[in-house]
């Protein structure tokens, strides 16, 4: 049988009799947008992260675009992000009329370099965006600093991140709002797609709910500047609120899968993930590197194991952004990574015999480069 990157079928089968009754039950409620159920899981999913509100939106892009919008980002602002992250992000930024400003990445996390955010700072720097990439945090103390000398807000984009810990705190909770995605491969995954802003800033939940729902706060009333149309589903919701439950056990299991992983190609020449001190990693991705990439993908095909990459094309490499005027060697580690990184199978579910066989399959693989 071939062995995906991620596959739900298993996970589905142990939860299928919850999952129904979810499914049911908004079915029987007589509201299916809007309702209790997502009431319910804002509530139940701010309160996992012990802050004052959760905003349900219809999916991570616009959980990005919508949490800069309520924090007053918009057109002739920059951003400050990372070209290395998954290109919702980017355009998510781009569609609240902001401008991307990319920093590299370190080499041993992947993950924002925060020694070089200081030096992007112009006047027209309006917030700070880092990706919480892979599973684990950006060291947020750096971060938090350059935001406060020149009065900047920070949103972190979270989409990875579901149950990570950053110094014992939830990933989310160091910035003045962050944005979640509950695409279905995500450490807490929808049955569809899905998304949320979490803030403990009230006038920001309120900006937020209007504008999910065209600018209105009442019925058909457009209070202060149009809304878009960006509502979390109610089925998704109640899906959320079931799964939300066994979140932790979530990141157990995928806590476990990294360990065999580790333990299994540690002398193989693979650069395994780090996990930077003071991070609990939940391992959305199980991310190495090798400059014999491709080659290595394509031999593990030859065993029948599917793997990814994540991600091939830097943002600022891409046609789609060239109006940034970025060129190759602009953010040299970045690139770098995009030539050597893959990701091996992960999920909770993933079998012990299966992933023995990924193990020694890599293991063949690289003896034989």
């Amino acid at each position: 049988m071939p062995i995906r990157v991620w596959d739900y079928l298993r996970e589905y089968e142990a939860e299928r009799a919850d999952l129904l009754d979810a499914v049911e039950k908004v079915f029987s409620s007589g509201q299916l947008v809007l309702g209790e159920s997502v009431r319910s899981f804002e509530r139940e999913f701010a309160s996992y992260h012990g802050v004052g509100h959760a905003v349900g939106v219809d999916n991570g892009t616009n959980a990005v675009k919508l949490g800069l919008e309520a924090l007053g980002i918009g057109p002739g602002d920059e951003v400050i992000t990372v070209s290395n992250t998954a290109a919702p992000t980017v355009v998510a930024i781009d569609e609240a009329g902001a401008t991307p400003v990319f920093v590299d990445v370190r080499e041993a996390d992947h993950l924002m370099d925060t020694d070089q955010v200081e030096a992007a700072v112009t006047e027209r720097t309006r917030c700070l965006l880092p990706v919480h990439l892979y599973g684990q945090c950006v060291d947020m103390a750096p971060l938090r600093a350059v935001a406060d000398r020149h009065g900047l807000k920070i949103l972190e984009d979270c989409a990875q991140a579901h149950g990570a810990r950053h110094h014992g705190r939830p990933a989310g909770t160091f910035g003045d709002a962050a944005a979640f995605s509950f695409y279905p491969t995500k450490v807490l995954g929808a049955y569809g797609d899905g998304g949320a802003v979490i803030t403990d800033n009230q006038e920001t939940a309120d900006n937020l709910r209007r504008l999910r729902y065209y600018g209105m706060e009442e019925t058909y009333y457009v209070v202060r500047t149009p809304g878009h149309n960006s509502r979390l589903d109610e089925v998704q919701a109640e899906i959320l609120r079931r799964k939300l439950g066994r979140l932790d056990t979530y990141a157990d299991g995928r806590r476990s899968v990294a360990r065999r992983y580790a333990e299994g190609l540690a002398d193989t020449g693979l650069r395994l993930p780090v996990i930077t001190p003071g991070n609990e990693h939940v391992y959305y991705v199980y991310v190495v590197r090798h400059p014999r990439r491709d080659d290595i993908i394509k031999r593990l095909k030859s065993y029948d194991i599917h793997v990814n990459i994540s991600y091939p094309w830097p943002v600022h490499t891409m046609s789609g952004f060239a109006h940034l005027g970025h060129r190759r060697g602009d953010l040299p580690v970045t690139e770098a990574l995009a030539d050597e990184i893959f990701s091996l199978p992960m999920y909770p579910s993933l079998p012990a015999d299966v992933q023995d066989r990924v193990i020694e399959a890599v293991r063949e693989v690289m003896a034989t480069l």
